[in-house]
């Protein structure tokens, strides 16, 4: 008697694929700068989305804001929330400076996405957070980083007491009741009266 076999059709293993974000940064307000931030958005979703084994996690991108504390970066808390539900499997970034420069914030960051399952690659210095000797090259390099950080900080403000101390404007601020004329400030009458009139309610 013929044995007859039934030959099930194999469906082959399809490997889910990672989903990556990116996290960007400039931390001054300018034209220049902001058309640097469009530029590393751009940059990040054509490297994310042209890479097939990949899923597209978004671009999470702070203006104008400093390194050296993650409390005001709001979008990067928004991304280190979606972390934690779940959204994202890596994070890319240009450099340890654009993601933090101060060292324990750094670390303390690194070592939670690390506890999630969550890697963090940092391009310019070719480090993965999940790499054996990652954290530790992430500390050194962090350290020079935060470093660098309050050594720019101490020379902005010394040259921003020395511009006072001899009478110079420090940036073309707007200021109500003045416009600018090349590098002079020049009264404007009709705002000089409104200002005149509010100090002398508070006098």
């Amino acid at each position: 008697m013929r044995t007859i076999t039934k030959i099930e059709p194999t469906i082959p293993a399809i490997k889910a694929r990672k989903k990556v974000a990116a996290y960007a940064r400039v931390s001054v307000e300018s034209e220049r700068l902001n058309h640097s931030l469009s530029a590393q958005i751009s940059y990040y979703n054509n490297l994310i989305q042209k890479n097939p084994n990949w899923q597209f996690a978004g671009v999470y991108a702070d203006s104008g804001i400093s390194g050296t504390s993650t409390n005001k970066r709001e979008e990067f808390k928004r991304m280190i929330a979606d972390c934690e539900k779940g959204k994202i499997d890596i994070i890319l970034t240009k450099s340890i400076q654009r993601f933090a420069r101060n060292t324990v914030d750094l670390l303390k960051t690194v070592r939670h996405l690390k506890n999630l399952g969550i890697e963090v690659r940092f391009e310019k210095e070719n480090i993965s957070s999940l790499s054996g000797d990652g954290e530790l090259m992430l500390s050194i390099l962090a350290s020079f980083a935060q470093e660098e950080s309050r050594s720019i900080s101490e020379n902005v403000k010394w040259a921003t007491r020395k511009r006072f101390a001899q009478g110079l404007n420090n940036g073309k601020f707007n200021i109500y009741g003045y416009r600018w004329e090349d590098e002079q400030l020049v009264i404007v009458p009709e705002e000089a009266v409104i200002v005149k009139r509010i100090l002398s309610e508070l006098s």
